[in-house]
């Protein structure tokens, strides 16, 4: 499964959502880990811009997955509020693998700018990776997972020179964890358009996406309420063998759709 998680707005639906669907996988991003406090909700402020967010997702989703490994990967630390007392909190994104599937390599890195310690930083903000090979003895083999929170571009999702810059990032990451054999799975909230040169990128190491090619007709629940409905993308090689794959309408656990690919 992958999903943004909208910094677990939607808590109430979203975890027993997760806790059921039990993805052996999940690839989440937009993910709050604020270990200085016990609350449960935090405010996100950028100037007129006000969020809640979960303040300890990371934490949540661990709890409600725990036959699975939690991995967080920052991009960034700055800070949520109570009220008018502020709290250190890190932001990024996190992978939870079923303790089945040992983990037999990794690589997590930034597809954009490099971790930003004191403060989110200005967009387009720091954005983080992760690729990871497991071991499937069901089918006695190894597969490749690698997902990223492609940056955001107050100009809109068109093309520029960061975002093909970070395309080329995501490929390198996933490659460095793959063998060219792998089965080689490469998703995650790219915050681009169906035609973005992007796509193009991944086409040459092998890559096809399953979103555009299978006739969906966007990955945005109702919450979204800007134009555009594309934004998470779900793409693998030659070597997935495609049981299903299904993008989530209902139930809405977030402002996007989650992605299940079943192979």
């Amino acid at each position: 499964m992958c999903l943004n998680g909208w910094g677990g707005k939607l808590h109430d639906p979203l975890i027993p959502y997760v806790q059921t669907a039990s993805p052996d996988i999940l690839c989440l991003q937009e993910v709050v880990h604020s270990p200085a406090t016990g609350k449960d909700w935090l405010t996100y402020r950028d100037g007129d811009h006000m969020l809640p967010q979960r303040a300890n997702f990371f934490r949540d989703v661990a709890e409600a997955l725990p036959e699975h490994v939690a991995l967080f990967c920052p991009a960034a630390q700055g800070v949520l509020w109570d009220e008018n007392e502020s709290v250190p909190s890190q932001w990024g994104l996190a992978t939870f693998v079923r303790k089945s599937l040992p983990i037999i390599a990794q690589a997590q890195g930034f597809v954009h700018k490099s971790f930003s310690p004191y403060g989110y930083g200005d967009h387009p903000r720091s954005r983080s990776a992760h690729a990871i090979r497991v071991y499937d003895y069901a089918r006695d083999r190894s597969v490749s997972i690698a997902h990223m929170h492609g940056l955001r571009d107050l100009n809109g999702k068109m093309d520029t020179s960061e975002r093909l810059a970070q395309a080329r990032r995501l490929a390198e990451l996933a490659t460095s964890v793959a063998t060219p054999e792998d089965p080689l799975v490469v998703c995650g909230d790219f915050n681009v358009e169906p035609d973005s040169e992007t796509f193009t990128i991944f086409a040459a190491i092998g890559l096809t996406d399953l979103v555009t090619t299978r006739g969906f007709e966007g990955t945005r629940t109702s919450h979204y309420r800007k134009p555009g409905r594309f934004a998470d993308y779900m793409l693998v090689n030659d070597a997935v063998e495609v049981l299903g794959f299904t993008v989530v309408a209902e139930p809405e656990v977030s402002d996007h759709c989650p992605l299940i690919l079943e192979i």
